[in-house]
């Protein structure tokens, strides 16, 4: 596929601590499912992304931190290829971290479609961590900032305590219910967790 026949470009977006004795062949073989998917043969060739305005994919090493903002043309399947990202990043992570994946509908021009048209754009966010505990901790502080953020509009933040104890008690239940499967031998699906949603109207391709 060609970048000119892509029904999308994708960009993928955020920070992800790593171990301090990770070496830089580790997160090139982590990062293998991206860079390919691209085309490249590797990371060094892969990790620039198709704006030049974005920096693409980058590693900090004095913060040992990944920094991802990148942009590839592609399809559906690269939903496959971000949870095998996030199951390999999940060996190497320090710390939980979230992963924003964004669809843009390349056919879609909002200027000239007619009312009824309806764009394909999408998103998605991806969680990593080298623990359970670490990546409900991220998913639980996201979850917090949003209900927060849409109920502030309504309720003074000193009312909104016990909307966070009740958020805690849900991520608390989640976690007693994932140790126990875990002991019983049933550990979870998928690289911890993604969620996705489909937005009524075209959200801008953002740039960091």
């Amino acid at each position: 596929m060609t970048p000119y026949d892509a029904p999308f470009e994708i960009h993928v977006h955020g920070d992800v601590p790593l171990r301090d004795d990770v070496a830089f062949a580790q997160i090139q073989e982590a990062l293998k499912p991206l860079w390919a998917y691209a085309g490249a043969k590797s990371l060094a060739d892969g990790a620039a992304s198709a704006y030049e305005d974005e920096p693409g994919i980058r590693f900090d090493a004095p913060q040992h931190l990944l920094q991802i903002c990148w942009t590839v043309s592609g399809d559906e399947d690269f939903r496959q290829v971000i949870e095998e990202t996030c199951m390999a990043l999940n060996d190497i992570a320090a710390a939980g971290a979230a992963l924003e994946v964004s669809f843009y509908d390349t056919e879609f021009d909002e200027e000239n479609e007619d009312e009824e048209a309806e764009s394909r754009d999408d998103f998605m966010m991806c969680f990593v961590g080298p623990t359970p505990a670490a990546i409900m901790q991220v998913q639980r502080d996201l979850l917090v900032q949003d209900v927060v953020h849409i109920m502030e509009r309504h309720f003074d933040a000193s009312e909104l305590g016990d909307v966070v104890v009740a958020i805690d008690k849900l991520f608390s239940n989640r976690f007693d219910a994932l140790i126990n499967s875990m002991q019983l031998g049933r550990p979870p699906r998928g690289p911890g967790g993604s969620a996705g949603g489909h937005g009524g109207s075209r959200k801008p391709r953002h740039l960091h």
